[in-house]
């Protein structure tokens, strides 16, 4: 019990220390826990034999007219013992009026540290398509119903190319990544009206553990900070509990944002449905009626390969 209490205080200790930083979200989604390879290209399973698949679609502020909403798609596989491969899509929506989708690539190159623990180095590439309808805008009467910043639709492709590191065990996880180093604006300078919709780098930083507190419960801690130049920092803190590796649920806090709450459980062997609501804590609250996400997990065995060791439920 003393070994526990003070896992739990280092883990509590580390999380804390990025409160004083800064960042943006992107994504953000309550769930990240099990859609990390969505922002980190060397998330692996070391999984041999066992195709992961997901799909995850957020509905945000809802009651807020032209809320964004977001739907994501992931499949990774091992092809061998040291790389893992991957596909992600993500699909986002504000309104009719603007729709960005990001498709990737994911590669992850894993190094066996131990017996116990892996480092795997990721690489993510792909585009981003980027699309505006402002025939749908309802901009009024007077100059803003001709703001030259609307005055045409774009409809433009930008490369994305991301790194990442992820270092884990079967209990335990720390993940950093930058899923697009290549900056961009959607719309650049142009008769006196200046860019808008400039994309800068985020990072995010990824964390979790397993706390076997008997043999059918587990206590699964997790944290995600989102940062990028200029923006408040984005941290996510959970706390999850698996019961006889069937029935997952959680609580979390989005600092300065949301209370979040989630729950999922296997339907079938390898395969996992969720839910998770987020009650907005900020100003923004007072217009909306909080945010709703639906996530399904699959594991698919192939190739007639047997995994090294089970991971369903996967822990991370």
């Amino acid at each position: 019990m003393r070994k526990l209490i003070q896992k739990l205080m280092f883990f509590t200790a580390t999380v804390l220390v990025f409160q004083s930083a800064r960042a943006q979200q992107d994504p953000e989604l309550t769930q990240y826990m099990y859609n990390m390879s969505l922002v980190n290209p060397a998330y692996a399973t070391a999984n041999d034999g066992v195709m992961s698949l997901g799909a995850l679609y957020r509905a945000q502020w809802v009651g807020i007219d032209g809320a964004p909403t977001t739907a994501t798609f992931f499949a990774h596989a091992p092809i061998n013992d040291r790389i893992e491969m991957g596909v992600n899509l993500i699909h986002d929506e504000i309104g009719d009026v603007v729709k960005e989708t990001n498709l990737n690539a994911d590669f992850a190159y894993k190094l066996k540290l131990s017996p116990g623990t892996n480092l795997a180095f990721g690489l993510k590439a792909g585009a981003t398509f980027f699309n505006t309808d402002f025939t749908r805008l309802q901009l009024g009467s007077g100059s803003s119903s001709t703001d030259l910043a609307f005055d045409r639709d774009i409809s433009q492709t930008y490369p994305t190319l991301g790194v990442g590191l992820f270092y884990f065990s079967d209990q335990y996880y720390l993940g950093a990544s930058a899923p697009n180093l290549l900056n961009s604006e959607h719309i650049e300078e142009r008769d006196g009206v200046r860019g808008f919709g400039k994309e800068t780098v985020h990072y995010f930083l990824t964390g979790g553990y397993v706390f076997d507190l008997n043999p059918e419960i587990k206590l699964k801690p997790s944290f995600m900070a989102r940062a990028v130049e200029g923006a408040p920092l984005s941290l996510d803190l959970n706390a999850n509990v698996l019961l006889y590796e069937k029935l997952e649920a959680g609580i979390g806090y989005r600092v300065g944002n949301a209370i979040t709450g989630l729950v999922n459980f296997e339907v079938a062997e390898g395969l996992r449905i969720g839910y998770a609501y987020d009650y907005t804590t900020s100003n923004l609250g007072k217009y909306n009626d909080g945010s709703h996400e639906i996530m399904l997990l699959f594991d698919l065995k192939f190739l007639g390969l047997t995994p090294k060791y089970s991971k369903s439920p996967r822990f991370f």
